[in-house]
């Protein structure tokens, strides 16, 4: 049983068929209650590991999309921002996607960018699932990827491994490389920053006129929390696929013998959170923060990779024109209710 599980009533599982020493492995399986049952399935095994071995070929999982996901501009600032990093392919679970993510993924699946697998499961997630089975789709991605991939990211789509001395992920890795052996890395582990979306957007937002650079939330959220999670919590991680027995969803669980994790100082690179307060409310805008513009490296790169493709979308996909910021106004009534408040306070004597 997958470690995983949250004590729900369901729980993702391993299912082992040791080969004999003669043995070969096989071009399907079936899975019986009883192994006197007759077959009343065949699943296709992916057998990568006789394939040519990848050099720095990264490659990302994502958990299931559920509740008809529609973020059409998000799904573009991810996938365009994790190519200019150097990641060549996206594996995505389709449980319940709206009509223009949908549109736009399908695009991606004919360049041979992304690959997009069918998930539907008949119980209650939260309740009786943590997540979409989540976890199951994470292994079944690094399983999939290993052999075909020297490195995979799982991350979800509101986080980004931000380099901070580095332009690509491979740089990054190398960079690592020369300050330690990493020779045995089977993972390498990132904290976790959060960018919480509740706190303004930076100040550049409200000059512009480029609807598409301040609509990247890589680009207008720069203020994030300045104590960063420790390593295993909330952390998120690239790992070495064929290293790795059992991946979850903040750190590896299991790693082939002789293998473990390289746990990334903070000032070689970190992980980008944009999401709302955890906890829900507001109270933590409340937390110390400070002003992290590193993914301004990627600026010029990626507005113009977004804007050509939000172009090519746009009447194909039935994407609507974005909203350019209104802040300035919302800015203006704060102040000015500040005042009032003020000026009643005079005015009492």
């Amino acid at each position: 049983v997958i470690r995983e599980n949250w004590n729900l009533k369901y729980s993702a599982c391993f299912v082992l068929c040791p080969l004999q020493a003669n043995q070969t492995a096989p071009a399907v399986v079936s899975v019986v209650a009883k192994v006197l049952y007759p077959p009343a399935n065949l699943l296709i095994v992916n057998d990568n590991y006789n394939d040519t071995k990848p050099t720095n070929k990264f490659g990302v999982c994502i958990k299931p999309l559920h509740y008809d996901y529609n973020g059409a501009m998000q799904i573009l600032e991810f996938i365009e921002l994790n190519r200019i990093m150097g990641v060549s392919h996206f594996t995505f679970y389709n449980h319940t996607i709206g009509p223009q993510v949908n549109c736009i993924l399908k695009d991606y699946i004919a360049r041979g960018l992304v690959t997009l697998l069918p998930w539907q499961l008949n119980m209650l997630s939260q309740k009786e699932i943590r997540t979409e089975g989540l976890f199951a789709a994470l292994n079944d991605c690094l399983y999939r990827s290993m052999y075909r991939f020297s490195h995979i990211l799982l991350i979800d789509l509101d986080e980004y491994i931000i380099p901070r001395h580095n332009n690509t992920l491979p740089q990054l890795l190398d960079y690592l490389g020369m300050r330690m052996s990493t020779r045995t890395t089977g993972s390498y582990s990132f904290q976790n920053a959060f960018f919480y979306l509740q706190w303004g957007d930076d100040e550049w937002v409200y000059d512009s006129n480029d609807a598409i650079a301040t609509n990247l939330v890589t680009l207008k959220k720069t203020r994030r929390k300045s104590k960063l999670h420790p390593h295993k919590q909330r952390s998120k991680y690239i790992c070495r696929p064929e290293f790795v027995v059992e991946a979850g969803n903040h750190f590896v669980w299991e790693f082939v013998p002789g293998h473990g994790t390289y746990n990334v100082p903070a000032d070689a690179a970190i992980l980008h959170h944009y999401r709302i307060c955890e906890f829900g409310g507001d109270d933590c805008v409340k937390s110390a923060s400070t002003v992290d513009t590193t993914a301004f490296r990627y600026r010029e790169a990626l507005v113009k990779a977004v804007k050509d493709n939000f172009e090519h979308f746009k009447d194909k996909c039935g994407l609507k024109d974005l909203p350019l910021p209104s802040a300035k106004k919302h800015k203006f009534l704060t102040i000015f209710n500040r005042n009032t408040i003020s000026f009643k306070g005079k005015k009492s004597r």
